[in-house]
């Protein structure tokens, strides 16, 4: 006789309950070991899109021109900015800040060479360059060029004078540059063609090797940031101080996911088994839930760290996430064991257990299939740490679900049934509530959701997608308390490099062949860069300043650096004149080289043939819309300054941030798209009826379409992270559908009698998904703790949605089965 499946779980798991734990134990403790290898990746590259063209773009030019990841301290001294002993504070900060063993420089007020303190020739410079606290430097004339010259002004001094910064410059490391090159190289080839063999396994080999050399850097950067915050502090008593930069902010959302991670996992075990308390009033209905959901978070932890897949500001929220999902699962086989019990008082364990088990393990297994696809979809958008999540999510909830019907109902042999406790049914007449009142007012709550649904329309046509990267952060944190203040008072935070090439047809020897130059100036031999240069000529010179004063008359620019600044401050050399090509090829020359690295070479390329303009950009401007910047300045380089489209290429992190939030558009609708479909398809796999399909997929179309309105509505961007939840809110939103839709043909067949069916079914399962939607909801509250807010809008949202899911499945759900009758008739 064949064995059913039911009868070989029950002979295995149910039969041998202590050896199905030791199973259970061994493999959490396999996985366990692997803890110590789970890794955070909060790096730049992780929030930018994996195979976006501008990203190899934005490397080639800080290899060119210097990279945009130094940090910035701003010093707000207590006495005068150039009071003696304001500036030997400073002194002993730059020092210490140089004495760090990554630092390979530190850019300060008391370090930039003076050109006007007193006025200098070149014969001077080329001599000896001067700075602030030199003997012969005229005092007095060194304040008002710091504080007024075009390269100082807004950059090293604030506009009134009263705070300076400091451009910390690490060492470029050259191993992590190395292997990351060598891998994107082998990725791209990979996207164009088959690779061989031996390709794959370089692959894979420095996929690793980069992984664990990326892993150690961080660490250490992060170890280089608290140092420098420890240094920062020993200055606290003599100046305000703080901290700026790419990886400043790097390291502190590393901190940020850390205390999520500890905060959720441990604020959603507190806060879930408080409700479970309230709800069921024994302890083994706490501890159950409680040590199913630990442990599979545990082993989830555990194979991440395994196959070292690190976890992204992203994909920071799984562990709250599967917490919850592992709660919501075994909420369901509660209730349904309490609810046999009551009709069995005097059934034995096994039976209660089995029971539950069988009338629980479909609809459960459907609700995991469809939200595991919900989590799956993620995987069609084009930002990595997105794709993660999905994939994270997707193990996570096979791992929730085995442990579901294993380890709990394992356990729950080893105990007697014991006694029900009688309370209160709260519960109960809240479901009741809903029954009645779709018995009553049926149409009008369709009318009424038909109305929030055009009024979702709406909302949803109002999405945008973020704007300001400050907004990311509490007002409280350092993150968003430097950025500002490097905003208001030093030019801006946010780098956009404006680069501009030669034209293509550009020869230089055609370009110049008809110039005549001065015959002392071809004598001395010196025609040099002028003679084969694009851009560095007196006929070009204009050209620059025009851009240069485009770019700086923009309303979200400040701080604008380039090679017109660079000769404006130099031309007192030539006794403040306009220079000439002759002028302009012996100072190129002959300027020391610790000027020219400093002036010339980050905004012009060694053969004289690209511009680059450092521009840095408000991101605290409500007003910033950084498409629409983006447009504006590659359309008017074109219309009024007659560049050919070629020419010109807008890099740096603003536009990789750009690129990504711009890509969340997409993503969105191919995410929504592909959850939407599967979800329908699943439903008439499992349901074998495309009206039923239909029907049943109804409130959850409805709860995506209102938390998406909501944020339209209320101006709430779509993000890194709220890009997500539609396709979550649905995804978890299932759950109660399918568990529904269940029960209800369960009801039905016992008389066919639809509306009799619906109360039966919202005083059975209506419970269940009453107490997994607060569950739920009130988890994710959890997240409002965070100090990131796309973390904040996440769990509010999600929230949100939860509710109005539940809603929707507990009226306009039953509505439609009522008024549609997708089941049918009673057989004749």
């Amino acid at each position: 006789m064949k064995t059913s499946p039911l009868q070989l779980y029950d002979r295995l798991v149910l039969g041998k309950p202590v050896l199905t734990l030791l199973m259970v134990a061994l493999v959490t403790a396999i996985f366990s070991w692997f803890i110590p290898n789970f890794k955070l990746d909060i790096s730049a590259d992780s929030l930018v899109l994996e195979n976006d063209q501008d990203l190899h773009y934005y490397r080639s030019i800080n290899a060119r021109y210097g990279a945009d990841d130094y940090l910035i301290v701003t010093y707000t001294p207590k006495e005068g900015l150039f009071d003696t002993a304001t500036l030997d504070d400073l002194q002993k900060l730059r020092d210490s800040l140089t004495d760090i063993e990554r630092v390979e420089s530190v850019i300060s007020i008391l370090d930039v060479p003076l050109i006007s303190s007193p006025p200098m020739e070149l014969s001077e410079i080329q001599q000896h360059i001067r700075t602030l606290r030199e003997a012969d430097t005229d005092f007095d004339l060194a304040q008002q060029e710091l504080r007024e010259s075009p390269l100082y002004s807004n950059r090293l001094v604030g506009d009134q004078g009263r705070t300076t910064a400091m451009q910390v410059n690490f060492k470029r490391d050259k191993t992590y540059i190395h292997l990351r090159d060598q891998r994107d190289a082998l990725r791209e080839k990979q996207l164009e063609t088959e690779l061989t063999t031996a390709e794959l396994k370089q692959l894979e080999q420095l996929t690793l090797e980069f992984k664990h050399y990326s892993s150690e850097f961080m660490a250490q950067e992060e170890a280089d940031i608290a140092h420098i915050r420890s240094i920062l502090d020993q200055h606290q008593d003599n100046a305000e101080l703080h901290l700026g930069g790419l990886p400043m902010i790097v390291a502190d959302m590393m901190d940020y996911v850390r205390h999520d991670l500890r905060v959720f996992g441990l604020g959603v075990i507190a806060i879930l088994a408080l409700l479970l308390t309230l709800a069921f009033g024994q302890p083994r209905w706490v501890i159950l839930p409680l040590l199913t959901a630990s442990v599979a978070s545990i082993i989830t932890i555990g194979f991440l760290g395994m196959v070292e897949w690190r976890i992204t500001v992203v994909s920071s929220n799984f562990l709250a996430l599967l917490l919850i999902f592992a709660f919501s699962l075994t909420i369901h086989l509660i209730v349904r064991y309490r609810e046999l019990h009551m009709l069995h008082p005097d059934a034995e364990q096994r039976f209660l257990v089995r029971e539950t088990v069988r009338s629980k393990v479909t609809p459960c297994l459907y609700t995991v299939i469809t939200t595991m696809v919900a989590f799956g979809s993620l995987v069609v958008s084009d930002i990595r740490p997105v794709i993660d999540f999905g994939w994270i999510m997707v193990i996570g909830l096979v791992v929730a679900f085995m442990l579901t019907f294993t380890l709990f109902p394992a356990v729950l042999m080893l105990m007697q049934p014991g006694k029900q406790r009688k309370q209160r049914d709260i519960t109960g007449k809240i479901t009741g509530f809903f029954a009645n009142l779709i018995a009553r007012y049926g149409s009008l709550i369709l009318g009424v959701t038909v109305g929030f649904m055009i009024l979702s329309a709406i909302g949803i046509s109002r999405l945008t997608v973020d704007n300001r990267f400050i907004d990311y952060f509490k007002e409280s944190t350092e993150i968003f308390q430097g950025m500002y203040l490097i905003d208001q008072k030093l030019g801006g935070t946010i780098p956009l490099d404006v680069v501009i090439d030669a034209p293509a047809v550009f020869l230089a020897e055609e370009e110049f062949e008809d110039m005549e130059y001065d015959e002392d100036f071809e004598l001395e031999g010196e025609a040099g860069i002028t003679a084969t240069s694009y851009w560095l000529n007196s006929y070009k010179l204009h050209n620059i300043k025009a851009i240069h004063d485009y770019l700086d008359g923009l309303d979200e620019s400040g701080k604008v650096l380039s090679l017109y600044t660079t000769l404006d401050v130099l031309k007192q050399l030539n006794n403040g004149k306009t220079m000439d090509d002759f002028f302009l090829s012996i100072l190129y020359k002959r300027l020391p080289d610790e000027i020219k690295q400093s002036m010339m070479t980050p905004y012009l390329s060694e053969d004289g043939n690209q511009l680059r303009f450092a521009v840095r950009v408000y991101e605290s401007d409500v007003a910033l819309h950084r498409q629409a910047l983006l447009d504006k300045i590659q359309t008017d380089l074109i219309a009024k300054f007659g560049l050919e489209n070629n020419q010109i290429h807008l890099s740096g992190m603003m536009v990789l941030f750009n690129n990504m939030l711009q890509s969340l558009y997409r993503s969105q609708i191919l995410t929504l798209g592909a959850v939407f479909f599967a979800i329908l398809v699943m439903f008439a796999l499992l349901f074998r009826s495309i009206k039923l399909a239909l029907v049943a997929i109804v409130p959850n179309v409805v709860a995506g379409a209102l938390v998406l309105g909501l944020m339209g509505g209320l101006s709430i961007p779509l993000d890194i992270m709220t890009i997500t939840i539609a396709a979550i809110s649905v995804g978890i939103a299932v759950d109660d559908t399918i568990h529904y839709m269940h029960r209800f043909r369960h009801e039905l067949v016992k008389d066919w009698d639809y509306r009799s069916a619906v109360q039966r079914s919202h005083s059975s399962i209506g419970r269940a998904m009453y107490y997994t939607t607060i569950t739920i909801t009130i988890g994710f509250s959890i997240l409002t703790l965070s100090n990131f807010v796309p973390t904040i809008y996440f769990g509010v949202l999600t929230a949100f949605a939860m509710v109005t899911a539940l809603a929707a499945d507990l009226t306009v759900l039953p509505i439609l089965i009522e008024k549609l009758k997708p089941y049918g008739s009673k057989p004749a």
